[in-house]
Order: C-alpha cells, then sequence, then structure tokens
C-alpha cells in the first residue's frame, strides 16, 4: 500500500447537500485534520437547511468536529431533495466558494452516490474546483451505492469514538432514522479500516489525480 502525504495543508473546503452531510461522510477526517493542524482554515458549504434547527445542529457540530480551526460555515436553504430543480442557486453558491477559496484539499459528496443532491453537489465541485484535490465522501444509506473506494483516511479509535459521539450529540432531529446509530457508523469505519490495513477508517473515491513525485 503507497502512504501519499497532502505537503502543505493549510486550506480545506468542506461541502454538503444537507446538514450533517459532511459530518457524516468526513467528520473523522476532519477532526484528524484539525487537530494536527491547528489553525487550518475551513470553508464549509452546505445547501439546505438556513434559517432551521437544522441549521443551528450543523453551526455546533461543525465547531465540534473543526477543533482550533479557523471555520467558516455557509448554509443556504435549497429545498431538501429537489437540487436538480434549483441548478442554478447551487451553481451560484458553489462558485461563490469557489470564488473566495483556494483550498489545498476538497471534501465533496461522490459523484456517483445514488442521492440527487449528494450527486449534483458533486457534479458541480468537479467543475468548480478543476485544479484541486477532490475527494468524494461516502454516506451508507438505504440505496445501498457503496462502492469500492479508492482512497482511504486511517481513524484512530479515539477518533472513530469521538466521530460517534459527536454525531449523537449535535444531530438530535437525526436520532429517529434507522440507520442512524452507533452500529452503522463504526461498523463501516471498521470495513474500510480493514481495507487500509488500520481498525478504522473513511473512504474516499478520486475521480482525479496529479501527482508531483519530483524535486
Amino acid at each position: 500500500m503507497i502512504r501519499l502525504g497532502a505537503g502543505r495543508l493549510d486550506r480545506v473546503v468542506a461541502v454538503g447537500a444537507h446538514c450533517d452531510d459532511i459530518a457524516i461522510g468526513a467528520g473523522g477526517t476532519l477532526l484528524t485534520l484539525c487537530r494536527a493542524r491547528p489553525g487550518v482554515r475551513v470553508d464549509a458549504l452546505v445547501l439546505s437547511g438556513a434559517g432551521t434547527e437544522r441549521e443551528q445542529e450543523e453551526r455546533a457540530a461543525l465547531a465540534a468536529f473543526c477543533p482550533g480551526a479557523d471555520l467558516r460555515l455557509t448554509v443556504h436553504k435549497l429545498p431538501d431533495g429537489r437540487l436538480p430543480a434549483h441548478w442554478d442557486e447551487a451553481k451560484d453558491a458553489v462558485e461563490e466558494l469557489r470564488a473566495a477559496a483556494d483550498p489545498d484539499l476538497v471534501l465533496a459528496p461522490r459523484t456517483d452516490d445514488a442521492h440527487q443532491d449528494h450527486r449534483g453537489l458533486a457534479k458541480l465541485m468537479s467543475t468548480a474546483f478543476r485544479d484541486h484535490l477532490v475527494l468524494g465522501y461516502e454516506i451508507v444509506k438505504w440505496d445501498g451505492d457503496l462502492g469500492r473506494p479508492s482512497v482511504y483516511q486511517p481513524l484512530s479509535p479515539e477518533t472513530a469514538e469521538d466521530k460517534v459521539g459527536l454525531l449523537q450529540e449535535h444531530y438530535p432531529s437525526q436520532r429517529h432514522r434507522p440507520w442512524y446509530d452507533r452500529e452503522a457508523f463504526l461498523g463501516l469505519a471498521r470495513i474500510r479500516g480493514i481495507e487500509c490495513h488500520a481498525r478504522y477508517a473513511e473512504a474516499f473515491a478520486v475521480t482525479k489525480l496529479t501527482l508531483d513525485l519530483g524535486d
């Protein structure tokens, strides 16, 4: 297995179609990254939930998932499940983010995610952030769309437990969902850990990667 570092990593962009997407898909990675790099800037964008309890949950959650970071979160109010019908608004939000941020790393949904909102946002990210490393996170759901990821971020047992605890603490509106539980989150992390010779891990898809192996 080849391990490549990210080199300079001062600025991160993280996006989600819904409040909790970022935390579920990449919460462990954000915890790992922010704990290792105090002061890293994280520009986060969520397309739905503005003005609701979901936005309040998201702000508290991402503050906890990005300890010590310079976190800047924008939440919009596109209707849940209707991103394709609001394409122009979603594209404008992503383009505004791109104009304000030149990140070293982008965390976004996968382009082959079965949810139309996730998939639509992923396609927008790949066009707006053409010269950046974009990692597509995965979210377990009833669609059964989990694939074969190619990129892994190992998580320490403590970080994996912290992720699950923060998800349970900060998103009370989601606790009634049958898939929103400790077993689901830790189970997937354990499987991804097995795949990269770690106890736990988060996994990502990458559609394009440019190497710089010279001096």
